[in-house]
């Protein structure tokens, strides 16, 4: 069995957090959606605010299990107003937010990690409390977060307002990172459907994907929540992608 007494560490106690926390979530994600032009500014977010920025690390072995990161945001609306571009507009106006001196009242959560090595142990719930610890710490009255449902990719034709319905027989969501959310308070306020945008030539995402592209269609690949745009004629290949907008009380 996990422990359950994680040490929380954040980038403000420990100045190599940033590349740390980079070997672990790296090889979780695919490829393509490190090539979000928006993720170019991750640096800063460890720059910036780095106490917002935490590994979970088992005890006595200094090894992490899971990474969060996320942002303080300026948010005066309702969360149903919470924009359409999701992940990309939280960590944009967040930084536009710090940069300015606006007072944050309510934080972003970006990303939640567990390590490849410690997944389906349960750690997903403790990094879920850290960052909600973390905000409670800090002040906030909420948690945000544009949920990436790990399970989506397997039923990409499905449109994510549907999805997001499904449900097991207890009430539970079907998608099991919305259900680990539900279960420690969080709430589904809304779809935000164009959460991340990734552009690259076809060259570029035969490259990511180790698959190839002849003709201009739409194509399903492996990890993407929705099929992705291919138009040889434009060399140009598109996926714009769906997260859900989640809350949590604090």
């Amino acid at each position: 069995m996990p422990s359950t007494d994680y040490e929380v560490i954040t980038a403000a106690d420990c100045a190599d957090l940033r590349s740390r926390a980079d070997a672990v979530t790296m090889p979780v994600w695919p490829e393509f959606i490190l090539h979000d032009p928006v993720a170019e500014n991750w640096e800063a977010l460890y720059e910036e605010f780095p106490q917002f920025q935490f590994a979970l690390v088992e005890p006595g072995t200094d090894e992490i299990v899971a990474v969060g990161d996320s942002i303080p945001l300026a948010w005066e609306g309702r969360a149903e107003d919470l924009p359409d571009t999701g992940w990309d507009w939280a960590v944009e106006q967040g930084l536009r937010d710090g940069r300015a001196g606006r007072e944050p009242t309510v934080l972003c959560g970006l990303q939640l990690v567990v390590a490849r090595a410690h997944q389906g142990k349960g750690i997903s719930s403790h990094a879920v409390r850290a960052m909600k610890a973390i905000a409670k710490s800090h002040g906030f009255g909420a948690l945000v977060v544009p949920v990436r449902p790990t399970m989506k990719s397997e039923h990409p034709h499905v449109p994510m307002e549907e999805y997001i319905e499904w449900k097991r027989e207890d009430g539970l969501p079907y998608d099991p990172w919305l259900r680990v959310h539900v279960r420690l308070g969080g709430e589904i306020v809304k779809v935000c459907s164009q959460s991340m945008r990734v552009t690259g030539t076809v060259a570029e995402w035969e490259q990511w994907t180790g698959m190839q592209f002849p003709t201009a269609r739409d194509y399903v690949i492996p990890g993407a929540l929705l099929p992705i745009t291919i138009d040889p004629t434009t060399n140009l290949g598109t996926y714009v992608e769906p997260n859900v907008w989640m809350r949590h009380g604090l």
